[in-house]
């Protein structure tokens, strides 16, 4: 948390709480409920959101502000927004232009096998 090295995950697992070699603790490189996001990452969301064709919404409740809004500014932007999801969002009947109902890791292999045979 101090140096922001980054090591392979099975440092992780050696000792806990995991420490760098500076004596630190490590952390995961994720935002954690409550922080925000980078704001090269925030914005990258946003540029990348305007530009898309096609947007791939998979497994998530769409209520996490501000990653919620992407499909949104996609969808305004004139891209295409595929939900897969087991279950509605609020995405799902203002945003969505296809939704695929099921689980994500019972969906996506089918969906790469697919785009590999294209």
């Amino acid at each position: 948390m101090k140096c922001d090295k980054n090591y392979p995950i099975e440092r992780y697992l050696k000792e806990i709480p995991p420490r760098c070699e500076c004596g630190y603790a490590l952390r995961p490189d994720v935002v954690l409920f409550g922080e925000p996001l980078p704001s090269q990452v925030l914005f990258g969301s946003y540029s990348l959101s305007r530009d898309c064709d096609l947007m791939l919404v998979i497994g998530t409740s769409a209520v996490v502000s501000p990653m919620s809004h992407m499909p949104v500014i996609a969808k305004e932007n004139g891209a295409k927004v595929l939900e897969i999801n087991p279950k509605e969002t609020f995405l799902t009947n203002l945003v969505s232009d296809w939704i695929i109902e099921g689980l994500a890791e019972d969906i996506m292999p089918e969906i790469v096998k697919r785009v590999k045979e294209i």
